[in-house]
This record gives structure tokens, sequence and C-alpha cells, in this order.
């Protein structure tokens, strides 16, 4: 027989099955997909429907129109201005001399003019110019350092003038001969010393071209230059009226000329306002331009052809909501005569047209919510009802084929926790946000929650958050 004592047979645990660890790691297992899920969906965000408004000023760059005159040369030499830019000249008043020979401009660049020193209104009016430069100094228009620079050098053309007369008259007299000519001005009016070739644009030549102020081009009119007669020596801008240009949508344009005739303006250079008289113009290539004609601060801005403006308008008051949230719908169109009210609770609806088992035409009330109306006709919900049906009127059993939709642009309301299409009424809007009529029969009220992006729900759609 054999011998069993040594042998060892290895002792099988039975399986101890943990319900708690069991239940912990179903827990676990669901946490982890609740979590996934969560992270790979997108969610439903709601906003609160809250009372604002949306100021329509816009800012605008606008093209400067002013009756403006180039003044050339009556003969070739060294032009010498005296008269500093942006300054009124009456008739008769010298703007510049003309140096046939170089010789005083040989004298002034050898320092013999002697010195000049600022007046309190001179310096005054440095200083202004300065603290107004680095006040509205926009990095992004570098150009302005150069339209600076040149109303500078016109003003320390001024400081220089009576040293420069007197040389010019020295000159003259100790040759004998005129070598220097005195030029005066023909007629009153601003003096500008550059040409753009904008100088006699009307708001009939507009085009969208002409605001790109990357391929705008400014001529200065330099002094102590050579010039050849017929050759341009400065501008006068005469009139006190004038007028700024800008480009806007045909809808805007209306509104400016029909409903607002007087617009006001801010100026962004100095933060003045005025008022301009709107006038419109639509060219071939559709773009549509406003002039704001003005009486009065020509001056201040004589030697700017581009200016940055903005228009006050009205302030739109309402319920303030993002522009993502607004959604268009189709409805079906019926006449008010077709809808009545019914059921248990008596909601609005309408009899349509089924047939029994037996083919025999019946009317079954059907309710339908009204979400717009106009005099004769309610804008119907398209869920319950579908083209080709026919509804009954109540009190003469005519029919009517529905059929007729229209369009309407609302947001979805989640209040009872599915998405419920409501009609707005948009009162002014703009890139971010809309101000829509408030108290309105079928639209929103204030404090109503709504789904911040419309595209990610359906109507009618249950809203889980």
């Amino acid at each position: 027989m054999a011998d069993n004592r040594n042998k060892i047979a290895k002792y099988r645990k039975p399986i101890n099955l943990n319900i708690g660890m069991m239940v912990f790691a179903v827990i676990l297992v669901y946490v982890v997909i609740c979590v996934i899920m969560y992270f790979r969906t997108d969610h439903i965000v709601r906003y609160s429907v809250q009372e604002g408004s949306l100021t329509s000023n816009s800012i605008y760059t606008g093209i400067a129109l002013r009756q403006e005159s180039i003044v050339t040369g009556q003969d070739a030499g060294y032009v010498n201005y005296f008269a500093r830019e942006g300054e009124r000249t009456a008739v008769g008043d010298l703007v510049y001399t003309v140096d046939e020979t170089g010789r005083l401009s040989d004298y002034i660049n050898a320092g013999s003019n002697g010195e000049s020193s600022l007046s309190d209104g001179d310096l005054s009016q440095l200083k202004t110019d300065i603290a107004s430069f680095i006040h509205g100094f926009d990095r992004k228009h570098f150009d302005e350092v150069y339209n600076f620079r040149h109303n500078m050098e016109s003003m320390a053309v001024k400081l220089a003038n009576y040293n420069i007369l007197e040389n010019a008259d020295a000159l003259n007299d100790a040759s004998g001969t005129v070598l220097i000519n005195y030029r005066r001005a023909a007629d009153s009016g601003i003096v500008l010393y550059s040409t753009d070739g904008y100088e006699n644009l009307k708001l009939e030549d507009m085009t969208a071209e002409l605001f790109d102020e990357e391929n705008y081009e400014r001529n200065y009119l330099v002094n102590n230059s050579l010039v050849a007669a017929g050759d341009p020596v400065y501008k006068l801008s005469t009139g006190e009226d004038w007028s700024i240009v800008i480009q806007v949508e045909k809808e805007l344009a209306d509104r400016l000329v029909n409903d607002e005739k007087y617009v006001e303006v801010r100026f962004l250079k100095n933060q003045y306002t005025a008022w301009g008289e709107a006038a419109e113009y639509t060219n071939e290539a559709g773009d549509t331009f406003v002039s704001l004609t003005f009486t009065n601060s020509m001056v201040t801005f004589c030697t700017d052809r581009f200016i940055d403006i903005e228009l006050l308008l009205d302030e739109e008051t309402g319920l303030k909501i993002p522009n993502s949230a607004i959604v268009t719908k189709e409805f079906f169109i019926v006449p008010k005569a077709y809808v009545t009210k019914g059921g248990s609770n008596g909601n609005d609806g309408v009899l349509l047209e089924t047939y029994n088992e037996e083919g025999e035409a019946i009317t079954q009330f059907v309710e339908t919510e009204i979400y717009e109306e106009t005099e004769t006709e309610y804008y119907l919900d398209d869920s319950t009802l579908r083209s080709g049906n026919y509804i009954v009127m109540p009190e003469t059993g005519e029919k009517f084929a529905v059929g007729k939709t229209g369009s309407l642009q609302g947001v979805y309301n989640i209040n009872k926790g599915y998405a419920d299409f409501k009609q707005i009424s948009i009162l002014y809007d703009n890139e971010e946000y809309s101000v829509v009529k408030s108290n309105t029969n079928y639209g929103l009220n204030v404090y109503d929650y709504i789904v911040l992006n419309a595209d990610m729900v359906k109507d009618n759609q249950f809203i889980y958050e």
C-alpha cells in the first residue's frame, strides 16, 4: 500500500465576495464615466435676462472736405514762408517771398539773421500744440509725428519773420536790383502748406479707396525749397463751412438723413462736439457715404484730412441679451378668425379637420401656441400642424389650408426646464449684444433664463443642468 503521508495537497480557499467592495467598484466606474462624459459634452449655459442699454454711438474715420484752392508760384526761386500754417490771412498779407538767386537762403543758413525769441502768445500756442499732440498720439498712426514736425517747423518760420524781412530789404538795396519778390494773398482764408489731391473732392466723388490711409500721400511744401514757376507754393482754405464724409451702411445712412437730419458729433482729437447736417450718397459700386456739414471749427482741423469722429446718437433701452442666444425659426401663419379656445384648460388652438374610421370628416381641437400676431394673423407653432392640413373656422365652418409660413427672431426660454421659443423685437444691436423690447405679449421678461448659445439646443428640448 502506497504511503501518502508525504504528499501535500494545496488548499484552495473559497471565493469570498465582498459586497461592499463590489458596490464601491461600480460606483467608481460610474463616476469615472460621468466625469469623462462631462468633459466631452458641450454644456448648455443659461443667461439671466437683465434690463440694459446699448449706446448706438459709433466711431468712424472721415475725410474732411473744405473749400480749398492751390496757389501756384509766379516765378522760380527759393521760397520762404512768412504766414504760419493754420492762421487766417487777409487780402494783401504777405505769405511768402521768392529768392531768385539763393543769396537770402545762404545768408540765413550762415546764421546771419540773428536770434528770435518767443512772445508770450507764441509760447502759449506752442505749449498747447505739444500737449494736444501728446494727448492724442496713437502709435498705430505714426504718420502723425510727421504732421506734428511740419507744424513745429511752421511755428519756427513765423519766429524768424522780422529778421528775414530785414535781410531781404538789405540784399535788395545792396544789389540795386530786385532779387527778392514779395508774394501776398489775393484772397482771405486759412494758409496751408501741403497738397494731397483731395482738394476738389465732393460727396459725389467718394469711393471706398479714398479712405485707405495706407495709400494716402501728402506733399509738404517746405520752407526754403526751390520751386519753378507754376509749382504749388501754398494752399488757401476759404469759407467756414466744411464737411466730414464717412462710409456707413445704407440703413444707418437713411436713419441719419431721414430721421436725424442733424447729427451730434464728437471729435476725438480734442473731444469737442458739434452738430452737422447729414446728406447721403451711394455710388455705382453700392458704397454708401454720409457727409456731415458744419458751420464752424474748420480752422481747428484745417491741417487734417482724416478725422476720427464719434456719432452721438440716441441710447436704446430694453432687455439686453447676447447675440449668440438669438435664433430664427419658421412658423405657420393663419388668419385670426381660425384660432379659438378649447380643451380642458381653455388654451388657444385650432379646429383641425381629420377623418374617422368610416372616412368621415370630423374636426378635432388641437392646442397650439401663439408666438406673434399682426392685425389679422397669428404665428403658430409648427409642431402640431403640417403643411396641407385644413383648419375650420368655428363660427362658419369655412376651411383654410395651412401652408403660409413666416420667420421670427427669438431666443430659447428655459424657465420651465425645456427650450421654449420666445419671439423678440430688436431695438438696437452691436457685435456682441442686442437690446430688445420688454413686456411684449409673446416675448421675454426681465430675469427670464435663456440659452446663452442657441445653436446648442433644439426646440422643446429638455434642459439638464
